[in-house]
Parts: C-alpha cells; structure tokens; sequence
C-alpha cells in the first residue's frame, strides 16, 4: 500500500506537468503565429489552457508544503530554498509581467477583428518584448525542475 507521502508526491508531480506543460507550450504556441487570424486563433487556444498552472500550482505548493512537514525537512536543504524563490520569482513574473501584456495583446487582436491578416504593429512590438520575459520564466521553471530532481545542495 502506498503511502501518504508516496500520494503527496503523485500529486506534487502531476501538478508540476499542469504548471510546466503549459507553460512550455503556450508560448511557442504564440510565437508561431504570424498572421492576425493566427494570433487570433493562437491565443483562443492558448486561453483554455490558462487554467492548469493555476490550479496545478496551488496544488504544488500545498503538496510541497505538505511533504515538508510530513519529512520534517522545513527549510533546511538549499536546493528546496531557491526552488522556492525561484518559484516566487516566476509568479511573480507571470502574474505582474506577462498576464497584463497578454491581455493587451488581446485587446489589440480583439481590435483588429476586421483587418483581416495584417498584423498591427503594436502587436508585434509587444509580442517581441514579451519574448524575453517568456523565455527567462522558462529558464527559471527547467532550472526549478533540476533543483527538485538532483536535489544537489
């Protein structure tokens, strides 16, 4: 019979492929398009996955939280402490930097409905710089993954 500790980690790791999943797909998704309709139809998609690394997260957090008081481990490995600043970080990134970006980009491409393929240059300027910002939540979120499976400090 499996453990509680043994569920907890399942569901730590399922709920870690509903964060990372998306968060690796839904931008490539976006940075595939190139037309307005493609924009369109790239962020209508990439709107139904924006669900999971809600609700995949807080199920990471609570699981993780749990298994630390279940391990008695707290606080006291490295590799778990920046794992959670890291984490801190990508939140932080997600929800201050790249959710209100998107919901102007949505605005633009709700906007521009009617142009047909021409894709507004606000648009692309906005979709260039938002792909730094992506790509550093990427790194953060691999070097996440490396930290909880080496565990390495």
């Amino acid at each position: 019979m499996i453990s509680l500790l043994g569920w907890l980690l399942v569901l730590h790791l399922l709920a870690a492929i509903a964060v990372i999943g998306p968060a690796f797909v839904v931008p490539v998704i976006r940075w595939s398009a190139r037309t307005a309709d493609q924009f369109r139809f790239a962020f209508e998609v990439t709107n139904k996955f924006a669900f999971l690394p809600k609700i995949g997260g807080s199920v990471l957090i609570v699981t993780g939280v749990w298994m630390m008081i279940i391990t008695k481990m707290g606080l006291s490995q490295m590799w778990l402490n920046i794992s959670i600043l890291l984490l801190l970080l990508v939140i932080a990134t997600l929800d201050g930097l790249i959710e209100p970006r998107i919901k102007k980009i949505m605005q633009i491409v709700s906007i521009s409905q009617g142009i047909g393929d021409e894709v507004p240059a606000e648009l692309a300027r906005l979709m260039k710089k938002m792909v730094p910002i992506e790509l550093a939540s990427l790194v953060m979120m691999i070097a996440i993954t490396v930290l909880m499976v080496l565990k390495p400090f």
